[in-house]
């Protein structure tokens, strides 16, 4: 079972594979200022599901190089390792917030739910991501 992450600079969208490692599923969105509250949780639900590791969002440009997103990114990385002492690896996740947002208005949401709901989807399609290209070997 893995978590994802995906870090904004108000909101981190969190989510989490499945017990076989197929499915994932948003799980909540966490306020950003609050940071040990946010780690409190994150470290609760890793502990609750047994997580074995955590999948963070790389927010490349779409030429793939870094901004200051990807950068903020690898901070969060960072500080998800420190503070769960588990393994952490980055994703690219250019347009997950997009994909995120047309799967909300495909199932009929409103704008007010949308946004308090689009990062956690956001993680979820991340970590889909990242899920599905370890079953195809395409990565670690």
């Amino acid at each position: 079972m893995v978590l994802g992450l995906d870090g904004g600079t108000v909101r981190v969208g969190l989510a989490a594979s499945d017990p076989t490692g197929t499915l994932a599923s948003p799980v909540a969105v966490l306020e950003r200022r609050t940071g040990p509250r946010l780690w409190d949780r994150v470290r609760e639900e890793a502990r609750t599901r047994g997580a074995v590791g955590i999948v963070v969002g790389l927010p490349l440009q779409m030429s793939g190089d870094e901004g200051t997103a990807a950068i903020a990114a690898r901070a969060l990385a960072e500080e998800a390792n420190a503070e769960t002492g588990l393994p952490v690896e980055l994703w690219d996740e250019r347009l997950s917030s997009a994909e995120a947002e047309r799967a909300l208005l495909a199932q009929g949401m409103r704008r007010r739910r949308r946004r308090e709901r689009v990062d956690a989807v956001a993680a979820a399609v991340v970590l889909q991501a990242w899920l599905d290209a370890r079953r195809r070997g395409a990565c670690s």
